[in-house]
């Protein structure tokens, strides 16, 4: 399987939480198959990413990062890799990378797709296309910040940071699996 035919399949199969999430589902899907190039960074129109919410072995803190780009705290994650053998790998490696833990377990469906527009290291005006997983921490994990975050921190998943309700529908629906 190819990272592009492993989108399709976790797009195809996933069962989306709501009406808003399936809309997006199936526009992240039509953009895919028409787009050979969607998981490249150099797919100009938009492209997919992989991200993480990672929860510590409790279920009740997430471990975000400082965006330095950005400027927000967010949950784990960047773009596809040519490495990376499907899009389950590719959320893996980025929450392995940017938090320093070992031994992360990932759920294999997307807990949530989000779609924004940014100016990303090309400097073309693009989307993200993000498919989003949840990642569990195994029981004494210990974080490492990367030269990616400004910061690395555990938050209450009940009291993530305000003003970013992407991040707290993912936290929901987070919190939904967790229980």
């Amino acid at each position: 399987m190819t990272l592009h035919s492993s989108v399709l399949a976790a797009l195809t199969r996933w069962a989306a939480p709501n009406p808003e999430q399936d809309a997006l589902r199936h526009a992240v899907l039509a953009f895919v198959l028409a787009r050979p190039d969607a998981c490249r960074r150099a797919c100009e129109p938009g492209h997919i990413t992989a991200s993480a919410l990672v929860l510590d072995h409790t279920g009740t803190q997430a471990l975000l990062t400082l965006h330095p780009r950005i400027g927000r705290w967010l949950q784990l994650g960047g773009h596809c890799e040519d490495e990376d053998s499907d899009i389950t790998a590719a959320a893996l490696r980025e929450a392995t990378e940017e938090s320093g833990i070992t031994g992360l377990r990932l759920d294999p469906e997307p807990a949530a797709i989000h779609v924004h527009p940014l100016t990303c290291s090309l400097g073309v005006p693009t989307r993200h296309l993000d498919l989003q997983f949840v990642a569990h921490a195994p029981a004494g994990a210990e974080i490492a910040c990367s030269d990616e975050s400004l910061d690395l921190r555990w938050w209450p998943l009940a009291a993530l940071p305000e003003g970013d309700p992407a991040l707290h529908a993912l936290g929901a629906a987070a919190a939904r699996r967790s229980a």
